[in-house]
């Protein structure tokens, strides 16, 4: 009987399923049970008579999740659900593109580019017309090209604001009728090509109104424009669309999502109040009210409290490490402690804001041999910008090593192509010599040349290899190669610098054991670490992602690392209303996806950019109420140092610093400390980087805003 699959929802859950005529939005909060919502409505539809299944459509963002619908909705109704439209917005479009080819001009067996193909696609047009990639990126001529596709918005439609992007919309527009000839398409022309259609053709858009008369659509919160208005066409005036979405959960606008789309639903459907999903089945009372209180800081929010019946559960446990190394052992020790009392390592997740900061992280679990898995994702020493800069670093130390020498001869790009290489790799063996040896030898000619920067490139590292320190070599071989400026040029480029930025980290932390080996050794550090403990395929691990990575994930304990101003919340969001909010959205995913214990862990002193900084506790931590959390930090009397012990971790017996605003730092400054400027008046110490002798102070000046001083230079006086 289909009354049983009613049976054990909750009464908001009923109400949403058993809605009558009319669009609803369904504000499911974490862990309320909407993908049960989302597929019973369906079913119950169907059972009711309320519409066939071919009437409904229902639009997911992944492809996992739309499987999971069909294989619910097959348990749970006797007919086949295949007649209806299930399936993410790229799959439906694609769906309905292979429907209707002829119209679309496409071939009827047209090709989709995934994201190499269409790069590919790019560097093969700018090459026949000649446009330099160095000037002009491929990545991010592939990046403005679906930027502006998912905005909706063709080359024509483009008022370029200078010659730079004048040349981009210019190769938009000849990359769009390459693909025509071709008869290709990339994802996102999927939806524009599919939005396109139905907004020209009055019969065909009316014809697929006359038959979905059911839209349904899960993760509502991350909608773009571009989807929306491509729902709304499918839509039309007579259609009940049912949302459901999360607006505390938005945390994608990097990606174009537009959390505004749930109020523009309410209003263009005509949607009065939102049916709020709030109890939770999945976390303890702590961790919901928890999530509750910070995410209440958050202006604009469509309102609601998520709450269980399962009771209070344990505290929320609170760390302050010393440094980064002691926050890591200290999870470290806690995830040893849970496995000795029956956890499961993959019921343990480790979640960080970017994805640089899982190298400590890594170390830590590498030298205490628990396996672990990065979820989504590279670990560090695996992650292609790493191994860039690694090669590098190999031939400094050895110039003959063939396998470094492939993989950066042409990266960042210098003209050195796949046919140079084959010559290069034929007189190495014609030769019996390295291709470094073969490089050296080369005779004139375009390609010659090209290599004989190369050539220059590598001995100038080697010769400044003799003058620096290991840190400055690290941190002066990724400039000089042009690693960083390729990253820089690249839109997507942030978390790529970011993880060169914790390598440079790495070299000052490093501790050789031979420091005239010191590369050779750190080499040797990199490979272990890369080699060893990645969990294999069913192996127990411990989960390591970043918090965007764990969203639609729960585990039994969660630890939240790095809760630090600029770490989490990230600095690029601190100038912003806006993105400061998205980050508090984005704490409370993180803290949603614990069902039974919740560990927040920071440090008082991280090494960031190849710098110490002192940063100031997240202020998401402040945002938490103290009756919910347990602090499990240690006090310790010493105040901070400049370089200290970084990666090292004090003996059992010594006591580890408390985190205080009044750790004093080199010079006597102090965090948070009233400071005055000649030029920019009053102000107060927020941050501080410190290297050898050298110090910055982050201060933020009553008039003037936030600005770094190098104190080396800077005219500041206590106030």
């Amino acid at each position: 009987m289909f009354s049983d699959h009613l049976a054990g929802l909750n009464p908001e859950q009923l109400r949403a399923v058993t809605l009558g005529a009319g669009s609803a939005l369904v504000l499911a909060g974490a862990g309320s049970g909407k993908t049960r919502v989302l597929t019973t409505r369906i079913a119950w539809l169907i059972a009711n008579q309320r519409a066939m299944a071919a009437n409904i459509m229902a639009v997911t963002f992944t492809n996992k999740a739309a499987r999971e619908m069909h294989t619910r909705l097959s348990a749970m109704l006797p007919l086949n659900p295949r007649g209806m439209w299930i399936g993410t917005f790229h799959g439906l479009a694609n769906r309905f593109l292979r429907a209707h080819w002829r119209d679309a001009g496409l071939p009827q067996t047209f090709t989709i580019l995934d994201m190499q193909d269409q790069l590919a696609a790019i560097k093969r047009l700018m090459k026949a017309l000649q446009v330099s990639d160095e000037k002009f990126p491929p990545r991010q001529v592939q990046a403005f090209i679906n930027n502006h596709k998912e905005q909706g918005l063709r080359a024509e439609a483009l008022k370029p604001y200078d010659a730079f992007n004048a040349k981009l919309t210019e190769l938009y527009a000849a990359y769009d009728a390459q693909c025509r000839r071709e008869g290709v398409v990339d994802f996102a022309e999927l939806l524009l090509r599919s939005y396109e259609m139905l907004n020209s053709n009055e019969a065909l858009r009316e014809h697929y109104r006359a038959r979905f008369s059911h839209i349904l659509v899960d993760e509502f919160q991350d909608t773009n424009k571009l989807q929306y208005a491509w729902l709304c066409l499918f839509a039309g005036p007579h259609a009940s669309v049912f949302a459901v979405g999360d607006d505390d959960q938005s945390i994608y606008a990097f990606r174009g999502a537009e959390v505004g789309n749930m109020r523009r639903l309410m209003a263009d459907f005509q949607v009065g109040e939102p049916i709020k999903l709030e109890q939770n089945y999945r976390s303890c009372g702590n961790i919901l009210d928890a999530a509750n209180a910070l995410i209440q800081h958050n202006d604009g929010r469509l309102g609601k409290n998520l709450w269980t019946d399962a009771g209070a559960g344990e505290p929320i446990r609170l760390y302050r490490g010393w440094n980064d190394a002691d926050e890591a052992q200290f999870i470290v020790d806690e995830v040893r402690a849970l496995r000795r009392d029956g956890g499961a390592l993959a019921e343990m997740a480790v979640l960080y804001r970017s994805n640089a900061q899982s190298r400590v992280l890594e170390h830590a679990l590498f030298q205490a041999g628990l396996p672990y898995r990065v979820y989504g994702g590279l670990r560090f020493f695996e992650r292609q910008e790493i191994k860039h800069a690694l090669a590098y670093l190999r031939l400094v130390a050895s110039p003959d090593d063939d396998n470094a020498l492939l993989r950066v001869i042409n990266v960042p790009a210098r003209g050195i192509g796949a046919r140079t290489v084959e010559n290069l790799q034929t007189a190495s063996r014609e030769r019996g010599v390295s291709l470094w040896q073969a490089a050296c030898g080369q005779g004139g000619g375009r390609s010659a040349a090209s290599l004989g920067k190369f050539v220059l490139l590598i001995e100038q590292l080697r010769a400044d290899a003799e003058r620096l320190s290991f840190a400055q070599l690290v941190s002066h071989l990724i400039a000089a190669s042009g690693l960083r400026a390729m990253y820089e040029a690249d839109k997507d480029g942030e978390d790529r610098l970011e993880n060169l930025d914790e390598l440079i980290s790495a070299a000052v932390s490093f501790a050789p054991e031979d420091p005239a080996q010191i590369i050779a050794e750190f080499l040797a550090h990199a490979s272990l670490e890369a080699g060893e403990h990645q969990a294999g395929a069913g192996e127990d691990a411990l989960q390591l992602m970043t918090v965007h990575a764990a969203k639609g994930l729960e585990f039994a304990s969660v630890f939240v690392s790095g809760l630090e101003e600029g770490l989490f919340p990230h600095e690029n969001s601190l100038n912003d209303a806006h993105g400061v909010e998205e980050e508090r959205r984005l704490m409370y995913v993180a803290i949603t996806r614990a069902r039974q214990r919740l560990y927040l862990t920071q440090a008082q002193q991280r090494m960031l950019h190849g710098q110490t900084r002192y940063p100031l506790p997240s202020r998401f931590m402040e945002e938490i109420p103290a009756s919910l959390t347990k602090n499990l930090s240690e006090t310790m009397t010493a105040g901070l140092s400049s370089r200290g012990n970084h990666g090292t971790r004090p003996a059992p017996a010594a006591p580890r610093h408390q985190a205080s605003t009044n750790a004093v730092l080199p010079g006597g400054w102090r965090i948070g400390q009233s400071v005055t400027h000649p030029k920019f008046g009053s102000g107060v110490i927020l941050n501080a980087e410190a290297l050898g002798e050298e110090l910055r102070l982050y201060v933020n000046f009553a008039e003037h805003g936030a600005k770094w001083l190098d104190m080396r230079f800077a005219k500041l006086t206590p106030a």
